[in-house]
């Protein structure tokens, strides 16, 4: 099968550091790759990976400076959609950004899978504007706020069986990884730790917008080293920090979609304490991976109940439900199920069937995109 990938330009593929939504397009598309289809990343430049690489800008945007990081994002669409007929499945994971060149293709093969929340008044306002777009959501809870919407199918997020190692034995502290955000709620993880008097470690990114939010707020709650603020980590260093802790708290206040931290803790056989938003109670098997809670008080006591789990059996959870080869079975059939309603066959050839490099290592960059060779997969 012919896929092309259409990945955000924020960050590359896999991302330097904080990324979730271009981890999951790196895991997926190699996955793809390995299965033996043919596939085509859309993606920054400074990406590696072992599909074709169509560089769309020359790096990550968030690290390149950009002062619009829309604008690249539409020519991006703009590039897929000249090229619809050179692929199976157009896979797109840009939200709604591709909509608009969608629309002058309805008989294209396209998708996309929604990343982010959906209950914003201006995510109803687009998608009634673009309706009939062929969604995917990562979690059925992600679905609630736009029921009309043309859903294909839930897929939830997937990581390599081999990413993280199983760590039998707890560490002294609790965890918050994430974004510095008010959504997240790092102050309600510290005020969680400080019910227990177990040390919390915070690893986070702050985003330039959210700066203002964690000099004011998150910062003053610092008290090294019961209260430590770790900063961003990288993938390298996850590992560790996940795999060491008793717990992983998880105290949202949104409507998060997925949560691909839970997971990753799972992975480590490291149980996560949250609260019950969004897709949590999707993500988490009560008492077996973890506690779904409703306040601080419950999570506090949720603390040393965790602390008793088999973290055996958390990791065997994550085995039997999110791998990335479950992820990419999951698409397939999406992608099967979208090719067999077609009335017609997709035209064979095009550039990219023509001329990329069956190695990966070289592509064709489209019309008004500088190419590039690209960086030999891992």
């Amino acid at each position: 099968m012919r896929i092309a990938q259409v990945s955000p330009l924020y960050e590359s593929v896999p991302p330097r550091l904080y990324g979730g939504t271009e981890r999951i397009v790196h895991y997926l598309t190699e996955a793809l790759v390995a299965m033996g289809h043919e596939v085509t990343l859309f993606a920054s430049g400074d990406s590696r990976t072992s599909a074709r690489l169509v560089a769309c800008c020359g790096e990550a945007l968030r690290l390149g400076g950009c002062q619009d990081p829309i604008a690249p994002q539409l020519a991006m669409a703009e590039e897929v959609m000249r090229h619809a007929d050179d692929f199976d499945i157009l896979h797109s994971h840009i939200d709604y950004l591709a909509f608009p060149a969608a629309r002058r293709r309805p008989d294209a093969p396209l998708i996309t899978t929604l990343h982010g929340r959906t209950d914003h008044p201006e995510n109803s306002l687009i998608h009634r504007e673009f309706a009939g777009m062929r969604l995917i959501s990562i979690s059925r809870e992600q679905r609630r706020f736009l029921p009309d919407a043309t859903w294909l199918g839930t897929v939830q997020h997937g990581l390599p069986a081999d990413l993280y190692p199983f760590q039998g034995k707890a560490g002294k502290y609790l965890a918050f990884l994430g974004r510095i955000s008010p959504e997240k709620r790092p102050d309600l993880a510290i005020e969680i730790a400080r019910k227990t008097g177990i040390p919390l470690k915070i690893a986070a990114k702050v985003s330039r917008h959210e700066e203002d939010y964690f000099e004011d707020v998150i910062k003053p709650l610092l008290a090294p080293p019961e209260i430590e603020f770790v900063g961003e980590i990288g993938e390298a260093e996850k590992a560790g920090f996940l795999g060491g802790a008793m717990a992983l708290l998880f105290p949202v206040d949104w409507p998060e979609p997925f949560g691909l931290v839970m997971i990753e803790a799972m992975a480590c056989g490291t149980p996560v304490i949250a609260f019950r938003r969004g897709s949590v109670p999707e993500v988490i098997d009560e008492g077996v991976s973890g506690f779904i809670v409703e306040n601080t008080e419950a999570a506090a006591g949720a603390v040393a109940k965790a602390s008793g789990l088999d973290r055996a059996r958390v990791r065997a959870a994550f085995e039997q439900r999110f791998t990335t080869e479950r992820m990419a079975a999951g698409y397939l059939r999406l992608y099967k199920r979208l090719l067999a309603s077609r009335p017609e066959p997709v035209p064979q050839g095009g550039p990219y069937a023509r001329e990329h490099d069956r190695s990966g290592r070289l592509f064709h960059s489209g019309r008004g995109i500088p190419g590039r060779e690209a960086e030999p997969g891992p």
